[in-house]
């Protein structure tokens, strides 16, 4: 049944889906700036990352641009580090001078990567720096410096195997606690927002990465022509010998339990993310910060003591995202949300399982977070599913049949 199944099953989710398809459309829809750099800018960010031009349209004008070049650029040095094909002599001196290449209005390159639109990024790499050059200096000096710290760490992993959870923190921040630091100066440059301390933004890019890490063990391990996997040995080698023999069904149990000390170890920045998202002050900013980290918390739940971690695709229904999206508005309602996710991780816990102890002190530490805000007061479950509501049900068929009427795909 697929989506559609997933629809008559949870019928509240089935006009935000639908909203977001229509938002989405929209958003491929709008006018493309007329200078060709920065309309191949907008369009490429638009291929490579629905989400991320949709929450970027969201956000107030003037940000729109620096954080559109400094997601490309990045994005950019990403698959640079992520393509196995590329030999290390070529890629460490591309990683190390990455920063230099933006300021240069003819620099591009072309690589084996798999995703069509990151080739495509790649090719075309010039028309990202010529944006790069005509933004404020203050953007530029952040992105740079940003980009420059991200190389340096991301040539430092080349080769390098994640042995220790400090190995493990310090890759993550490169891969992603840099993004955190740097999205912050980015919003304090604009006059928008007070400067969030490096920590807190750190732990922001942490939670986010580690849920990626977890969640991508079966495409990571699987990927050719060599894998490279950041689950860090200090945690794994106490479950098998070998990396690999988590995914082997005879290693099941010690997989499952081996999956929740990588979920305790990302549970331990959720307070500090609420504790930055709780200091922002423009809506929009927050629902851009907030979104990505409802998701992850999202993620982890639906990894918890799953062995499809395994064995296939585990992720979020679209139309939960979906719900989240259109009803998350506030700092209120992202403690709700963090909340409801927390009671399913917590309702999974088995107690014979060797983290127990740990994992359930830290749904203390997010829980009493969450109440103390007094978010939950005369509160609904965004996320905890209610008795089936058949009237509800009809009126979701008939939104489906006119969705397919009026062409909006409703594939995930």
């Amino acid at each position: 049944m697929g989506l559609l199944g997933a629809m008559l099953k949870h019928p509240d989710e089935v006009y935000p889906l639908i909203k977001l398809k229509m938002e989405a459309r929209k958003v491929m829809g709008k006018q493309i700036p007329p200078q060709p750099h920065w309309g191949f800018c907008f369009t490429i960010l638009r291929k490579v990352s629905i989400s991320s031009a949709l929450a970027i349209q969201k956000l107030p004008k003037h940000l729109r641009g620096p954080v559109c070049i400094f997601y490309l650029v990045l994005r950019a040095l990403d698959t640079v580090e992520d393509d196995t094909s590329i030999a290390t002599e070529v890629k460490v001196p591309i990683l190390l001078n990455f920063h230099r290449h933006i300021y240069d209005r003819e620099w591009h390159f072309s690589c084996d990567c798999t995703k069509k639109y990151y080739k495509v990024l790649m090719v075309n790499f010039h028309h990202v720096s010529t944006a790069f050059l005509e933004l404020e200096k203050a953007y530029q000096e952040v992105i740079e410096d940003i980009t420059k710290r991200m190389g340096r760490g991301m040539a430092k992993f080349i080769g390098k195997e994640v042995e220790t959870i400090d190995d493990f923190d310090e890759y993550c921040h490169y891969a992603a606690g840099l993004v955190g630091i740097g999205l912050s100066r980015l919003f304090h440059t604009a006059w928008k927002e007070d400067l969030a301390s490096d920590s807190l933004s750190n732990s922001m890019g942490l939670l986010l990465q580690k849920t990626n890490v977890i969640r991508d063990y079966l495409e990571d391990i699987n990927e050719t022509p060599k894998c490279r996997m950041f689950w860090p040995r200090q945690i794994w080698s106490k479950y098998v010998n070998k990396l690999e023999e988590l995914k082997y069904e005879e290693n099941s149990v010690k997989a499952v339990e081996c999956l929740n000390e990588m979920v305790t170890n990302a549970l331990s920045y959720v307070e500090d993310c609420l504790i930055y998202l709780s200091s922002i002050r423009d809506p929009s900013i927050l629902m851009f910060c907030a979104i990505p980290q409802m998701m992850s918390m999202g993620t982890l739940a639906m990894c918890y003591n799953n062995i499809q971690v395994f064995r296939g695709v585990v992720q979020i229904r679209l139309g939960l995202t979906a719900k989240i999206i259109d009803r998350a508005k506030t700092m209120k309602d992202v403690y709700k949300v963090f909340y409801d996710f927390s009671c399913i991780i917590r309702s999974k816990v088995d107690i014979n399982d060797p983290n127990a102890s740990k994992t359930l002190e830290r749904f203390e530490i997010i829980m009493m977070t969450c109440r103390e805000s007094g978010a939950l007061n005369n509160r609904k479950s965004y996320i905890l599913s209610s008795h089936p509501n058949y009237i509800l049900m009809m009126v979701v068929l008939f939104i489906i049949i006119l969705a397919i009427f009026l062409g909006y795909p409703l594939k995930n």
